[in-house]
Parts: C-alpha cells; sequence; structure tokens
C-alpha cells in the first residue's frame, strides 16, 4: 500500500508516517520511481509505534526495542544497560498505569455518584 492508504487506515497524517521514516521507526520499500510501498504489517507496527509514544517512550528508545517486541526473547539488545534503560522505562510505565488506574477509579466513583443523585 502507499502512504496516503497507510495514512488513512491507521489516522496518521502521512508527514507523520515520514517522520517515523526518518528516525528509523519504519522502513518501508521503495518502488523505482521512489514511491514508498508499505506492507499490511506496517499497519500494527505503526500502531504499536504511536502506542508507545504515547506512553511517553522517546523515538531513540522505541528504535532499539520495536525490532524485539515481536520476539519472545530478543538477543540483538541484550547489553546490561540498554536491560536497565528499558526496565527504567517499563517502571515508568507501571507508574503512569497506576496513576491512570487511580484517576479512572476516582472518575468512576464521581459518575456513580452522580447517577445515583439523579435517579433519587
Amino acid at each position: 500500500m502507499r502512504i496516503k492508504e497507510l495514512s488513512d487506515r491507521v489516522g496518521v497524517s502521512t508527514r507523520l508516517l515520514r517522520y517515523y521514516e526518518e528516525q528509523g521507526l519504519l522502513s518501508p520499500r521503495r518502488e523505482e520511481n521512489g514511491y514508498r510501498v508499505y506492507d499490511e504489517a506496517m499497519v500494527s507496527q505503526v500502531e504499536q509505534i504511536r502506542g508507545l509514544l504515547g506512553a511517553g517512550l522517546t523515538t531513540e528508545i522505541i528504535r532499539a526495542v520495536l525490532p524485539c517486541l515481536a520476539e519472545a526473547a530478543c538477543s540483538k539488545y541484550d547489553a546490561p544497560d540498554f536491560v536497565r534503560r528499558i526496565a527504567a522505562e517499563r517502571d515508568r510505565l507501571q507508574e503512569r498505569v497506576t496513576l491512570l488506574s487511580q484517576n479512572l477509579w476516582a472518575l468512576d466513583n464521581y459518575l456513580n455518584a452522580v447517577a445515583v443523585s439523579r435517579v433519587a
């Protein structure tokens, strides 16, 4: 598929897809005329990139870890410093998940209270 079709399917701009390519996050094939061609697998790859960026990971970390996310174990990046860095990012994400869960619980309580007061 071409860049516009991928853009439409994942809901991001073509400019953003080009940025992902510049950052080494996507590697589309090129036709002889220079047009980018994206495989079907790149739909889920873009969605994963968006999720990781949304979680606060940098493009540098995503670029390094992305090849390993599809595999259960990836020895390509098993250097202790890299593993520690990824573990720290994982811990930071867990803290965000905990905070988001607490906020979700508080909002649910508020909405439940409002719903009960409207019924009464």
